[in-house]
């Protein structure tokens, strides 16, 4: 660890992260021995399934649901599905679909030399599938190479929410003419609750629009369109969270978006998604994040919503070092770390600038080479609109002199209502000026040795390392999720067999096979 301008003790942070591995290995273990529906919904969607029935339901739904009706889906679908492809006569796999959610199909998991077959013939479609989220990669660094990329840090990120992707289209372009760089289109309410992925584009959603892969494609397209005529390129974030976390992880990868919003347990915490489903379909999803070069976002910043942003400090260093943990072990690396953070503390306490300063180089010292997510105040904003602005700038001063990498744009009417677009230039106002006039302040600000600041870092850096200790001794055989059961994150209880989609989660039987996470494996 390099010298520490917070006098941070190495054997302290070492510590912290060998009791997060700790931790998070039983969960990684549960999450290796089960599938989700979801996760079985991706692989064929990584092979080529596309399309919905005539009432919306995706094809992958209704394939999935007639194995799971069969034969269960502890072998996986691959062996199920490619098994009825070669002794069946089915133009293509979508085709298998339409005839399964008839009752036209009838599925088994083949035995011996019929199950070499239908694992070779799996394997090859779902790596096709794989190949095009490669060069779709590819495509995006030889953009960056040719078009420039941003001139400066942190990169500037800002939301658009319309509903209707034909609305967000030309804000998006607009809000990166007038100096974004990452664009968040932000999901319709509710979808993450939704066990399916609507398909095409949507015009109709609530204070967001549907993340769909065709709402993916045109943003996408539009966005280079904006690079290609500003000469620098634009980012590109959706939201991987939620019952269908691993399908929309793929679509993201097959329609290159840049970033995606992915925390390791805010889906269990803010969503009541159960736990289990969670941990198994976020590892999936962020192994494909991995290979896809997505930067993944977390939710950190969530937590300082519900639980006193002082008190609970230690809590968000706690689920980053956990986010971490996750996010390497699945093939993430260091520059795709969009760890989350938030200036959520009480403006009315005393020297609250100065446990902010403190809280955000903390995050940055744990994390020296990871694009932190430094998210804007929208707890204590009142509907004053000079007092909000005066607080972004605050917050925006922070970012300059703490180096965040991943700066989202506050704005004066956050959280009291939806924000005017004349709001949103204000706010893109107060970025510029506070990032020309003290953007690289943090070069030159070192805080005072054995000051206030140090000892707050210091003392959320103890009180993590207690926490996690207190969380390894717990006596279950995965004491994370004991934990989460008994409202350490964010005050919200959630019991690790409860919630929304725990019907969806199967534990492996001898013989499973997901061709997608065994090329992902091999790959990382």
């Amino acid at each position: 660890m390099p010298r520490s301008d917070l006098g941070l003790n190495p054997q302290a942070v070492r510590r912290a992260r060998t009791l997060a591995r700790q931790v998070g290995r039983p969960v990684v273990k549960l999450a290796r021995t089960h599938t989700t529906v979801s996760v079985e919904r991706a692989v064929l969607r990584l092979a080529g399934v596309a399309g919905a029935d005539p009432d919306g339901i995706p094809w992958v739904n209704r394939l999935v649901d007639a194995v799971g009706a069969d034969v269960g889906l502890q072998h996986g679908v691959a062996l199920p599905v490619w098994d009825a492809m070669l002794t069946g006569r089915h133009a293509d796999l979508t085709e298998l679909a339409q005839k399964a959610a008839t009752g036209g199909v009838r599925f088994r998991i083949p035995e011996g030399a019929d199950s070499t077959r239908a694992a070779r013939l799996a394997t090859r479609h779902v790596r096709a599938g794989i190949r095009s989220i490669d060069r779709r990669r590819a495509e995006r660094e030889r953009m960056v190479n040719k078009i420039g990329d941003a001139p400066r840090k942190p990169w500037i990120y800002l939301i658009v929410a319309t509903g209707d992707i034909h609305e967000d289209i030309p804000q998006a372009q607009n809000a990166a003419r007038e100096g974004a760089d990452v664009i968040a289109v932000i999901r319709s309410t509710g979808q993450s609750l939704l066990d399916y992925v609507p398909e095409g584009a949507t015009r109709e959603g609530y204070a967001g629009t549907y993340a769909t892969q065709e709402n993916f494609r045109l943003m996408r397209a539009a966005l280079d369109d904006v690079s290609r005529e500003l000469g620098r390129y634009v980012r590109l974030t959706n939201y991987a969270s939620g019952l269908c976390m691993p399908e929309i992880a793929a679509l993201a990868g097959l329609e290159r978006l840049d970033m995606m919003l992915n925390d390791s347990m805010y889906g269990i915490l803010f969503r009541d998604i159960n736990p289990i489903r969670t941990f198994v379909d976020q590892r999936f999803s962020r192994q494909v994040h991995a290979r896809a070069g997505i930067i993944i976002n977390t939710g950190e910043d969530n937590y300082l919503t519900t639980a006193d942003a002082v008190n609970e400090a230690h809590t968000v260093t706690v689920s980053q070092l956990l986010n971490e943990y996750f996010a390497k072990e699945a093939g993430l690396e260091d520059w795709q770390l969009g760890l989350g953070h938030a200036f959520e503390i009480n403006p009315d306490i005393p020297d609250s600038f100065r446990l902010e300063l403190a809280h955000a180089l903390l995050a940055r010292e744990l994390f020296p080479h990871a694009p932190l997510k430094w998210m804007p105040p929208t707890k204590h904003m009142t509907g004053d609109v000079f007092r909000g602005y005066l607080l972004d700038g605050f917050f925006n001063l922070v970012g300059a002199m703490t180096g965040q990498g991943i700066l989202l744009v506050g704005m004066m009417t956050e959280a009291v209502v939806t924000p005017f677009l004349s709001d949103r230039d204000l706010a893109l106002q107060n970025v510029r000026y506070v990032m020309n006039a003290a953007g690289n302040l943090h070069e030159d600000f070192h805080p005072r040795q054995g000051g206030f600041i140090q000892q707050r870092a210091q003392q959320v850096l103890t009180e993590a390392v207690e926490l996690l200790e207190r969380i390894a001794a717990e006596p279950g055989r995965a004491p994370l999720l004991d934990a989460i059961g008994d409202g350490t994150f964010g005050l919200m209880k959630r019991p690790a067999t409860a919630g929304k989609g725990y019907d969806g989660v199967v534990r492996h039987a001898p013989g499973y096979l997901n061709p997608a996470t065994e090329i992902l494996e091999a790959g990382t």
